[in-house]
């Protein structure tokens, strides 16, 4: 892969990018500190970003959109300016980029647009959504629950049949698998880019080709791919992608839905209000086109200015790079995992697929245990099902313990975590055989 033979990150460049971030300043000058490994879940932030909205909401805080004051007019350039650097940082064009809470808002936008779609209220070119028996909407089991839930709901609304391609015993799925999965029925599929349990990257381009084989609408969670690799959504073809600004060291409260331009054009708004209409009488609305269309009411401004100074940090640093960097570390961590008896290792065993993270499970262990344990050893990473319960069932499991990694994360921080894992099993009596 592309981020194997990248120039990564070096460790001096690494404590530089470190020295950037008030958290992990902080944590240098306690006599413990922590070893953060739950980017997957929320990264931390740099000052760049904490200091971007800090400055708008002190200097330059406006309603957007609303009025002719040159106030309104500065902060509209800020907002419209990140708008602009977020779609550039995902190969998007900025009328493709709609504002929403997180991603897990975005996806159901998309659903929720649909279901209106088929429920009467579509707008020019909506036919092409339209749902019934017969139809099928396709996901995997290895979902989010973000990106299923709301399919079951569109799937129930409409008649249609929800599907799903089966993991193995690993917890990936294969495009063998997806290939025999998508039909002539299948009308929408979606699909993480990176899993949140497994790390498994979905080669994206070549199922985006199999569903337009067959007329089918490509839906992308791409929370775990934008914050870790280079992220082209343009050229991976995808109808419509989502993610969260808060795991690629950006502000909570602020997602991303992307949908192709004649897209987003077809999809009616699932939430309705003012500023995203062009002209209301008492008995209907029309709506502005994309993006507006889509982001009715006071948006969350200075977040989406944050977002953008983020994506300028990302790119400062060099999203091949980072990703180079995120492999090996994910190399040092599954090597560790490996050689720890007793310990269960979730997802693909070729590291060319896996990316950003590892999730176990410790025979004998109760995530949760393991969680507490590891927290009182200065530890921080994820346990549960991580809102992929079909996942962990389909494994035999209810829960696992998941550390990921981010740009700023150290080779030393790797080795507290697979120390601290050993130091469970020796804490609470496991007995594991070489």
């Amino acid at each position: 892969m592309e981020i194997m033979s990248a120039l990564a990150l070096t460790p001096a460049e690494v404590a530089d990018l470190r020295a950037a971030f008030p958290y992990f300043t902080r944590q240098a000058e306690l006599p413990a500190p922590a070893a953060y490994l739950d980017s997957a879940a929320t990264s931390q932030r740099p000052a760049a970003v904490l200091d971007a909205e800090r400055e708008f909401l002190e200097t330059a805080n406006a309603a957007v959109h609303r009025g002719t004051s040159g106030a309104v007019g500065a902060a509209t350039e800020a907002f419209e300016g990140a708008r602009a650097r977020v779609a550039a940082f995902v190969g998007a064009k900025p009328e493709e980029i709609v504002w929403a809470e997180n991603a897990t808002d975005a996806l159901n936008l998309i659903a929720l647009g649909i279901g209106e779609a088929n429920a009467g209220l579509g707008v020019d070119g909506s036919e092409r959504f339209a749902l019934g028996a017969g139809d099928e909407i396709l996901v995997t089991e290895a979902e989010h629950h973000a990106n299923l839930i709301p399919w079951q709901r569109l799937a129930a609304k409409t008649g249609a049949t929800l599907t799903f391609i089966p993991v193995g015993e690993d917890g990936t799925w294969s495009l063998d698998a997806a290939r025999e999965a998508i039909t002539p029925r299948t009308r929408i599929f979606a699909f993480a880019h990176i899993s949140n349990v497994t790390g498994f990257i979905a080669p994206v381009a070549e199922l985006v080709e199999l569903a337009r084989g067959v007329g089918a609408i490509t839906v992308l969670d791409a929370c775990q791919s934008a914050p870790h690799i280079p992220l082209d959504l343009g050229a991976l073809g995808v109808d419509f992608a989502a993610f969260s600004g808060h795991k690629m060291l950006g502000p909570n409260g602020i997602g991303v839905l992307y949908g192709r331009s004649e897209m987003l054009a077809a999809l009616p708004p699932a939430r309705t209000g003012g500023s995203a209409i062009t002209r209301v009488t008492m008995e209907r609305a029309e709506f502005m086109p994309p993006p507006m269309r889509f982001e009715p009411g006071t948006q969350p401004v200075s977040q989406v200015v944050g977002l953008g100074a983020a994506v300028d940090f990302l790119q400062g640093v060099g999203m091949d790079r980072a990703a180079a960097r995120e492999h090996e570390l994910v190399e040092r961590l599954v090597a560790g995992i490996e050689e720890t008896p007793g310990v269960r290792l979730i997802g693909p065993q070729d590291l060319s697929q896996r990316a950003a993270l590892a999730a176990v499970s410790i025979e004998g262990l109760h995530a949760h245990d393991v969680g507490q344990f590891l927290d009182e050893q200065g530890v921080l990473v994820r346990v549960g099902h991580h809102c992929a319960q079909p996942l962990h069932r389909a494994l035999g499991m209810a829960s696992s313990t998941r550390a990921s990694v981010h740009l700023t994360t150290t080779e030393d921080e790797i080795d507290r975590f697979l120390d601290a894992l050993r130091g469970a099993q020796r804490y609470f009596g496991v007995e594991v055989s070489a």
